[in-house]
């Protein structure tokens, strides 16, 4: 039993768990381990997760929640229109990554197993995709009713897939303060949203070249 008291939070324990991780380069064994060596007891700890993998579900729902929280901050934030707002949160989410990206590499690239990684992701994805539903305006809403609630989820779907290939890029971008990646948001955006308003042409040469001379530079 741990025997000193400590201040706990959901927060509080992800940051444990990430920094135990990182410096024993393995997951605790145990919670009854995990929660002795933090100086907090296991009842404090089940008042948050049911389990040490519970956690690493988690984890990316921190970041979102804090990215969130921090757009929200900003005065003009709600003035913006759906592509910036959009854009706006790529740069404040994988800044958190990049602050972070010791852990999110070893997390993810763990076993290489992609299965494992989209159910590491599985909360983020959810939660994702309601901040897409919460940030999409009758703009880029086709007004029958009938297709609305198809349209909905297909723009969700869609921005998650978006999501997932600039995570990727991110993790395999060895670029200084990862330039590149800024670059990809900039220009993945730009093309989803000209698609849907049937513009794509110049935006998806533009991307097209971007995608090609990366994938021959690293070949």
């Amino acid at each position: 039993m741990a025997t000193k008291k400590n201040k706990i939070s959901k927060e509080a324990i992800v940051s444990m768990y990430m920094n135990y991780t990182l410096e024993h380069n393995e997951k605790p064994k145990s919670v009854y381990l995990f929660s002795k060596l933090n100086e907090f007891t296991e009842t404090e700890f089940y008042n948050f997760f049911g389990n040490l993998e519970s956690i690493e579900k988690e984890i990316y729902n921190v970041f979102l929640e804090k990215t969130i929280e921090l757009l929200n901050k900003d005065a003009n934030y709600e003035s913006y229109d759906m592509k910036s707002k959009l854009l706006s949160f790529y740069f404040t989410f994988f800044e958190l990554l990049t602050a972070n990206r010791s852990y999110v590499s070893m997390n993810l690239k763990e076993g290489k197993n992609q299965l494992k990684t989209l159910m590491l992701l599985s909360g983020l994805r959810t939660n994702f995709k309601k901040f897409i539903g919460d940030i999409t305006t009758d703009e880029f809403r086709i007004q029958q009713e009938k297709i609305q609630e198809y349209q909905e989820k297909a723009i969700q779907e869609s921005a998650w897939i978006q999501f997932l290939f600039t995570l990727k890029f991110w993790l395999e971008d060895g670029s200084q303060n990862f330039e590149k990646t800024d670059v990809y948001i900039e220009k993945s955006v730009k093309l989803s949203f000209e698609l849907i308003n049937i513009a794509p042409i110049n935006s998806l040469i533009d991307f097209g070249k971007f995608i090609i001379k990366e994938k021959t530079q690293k070949n």
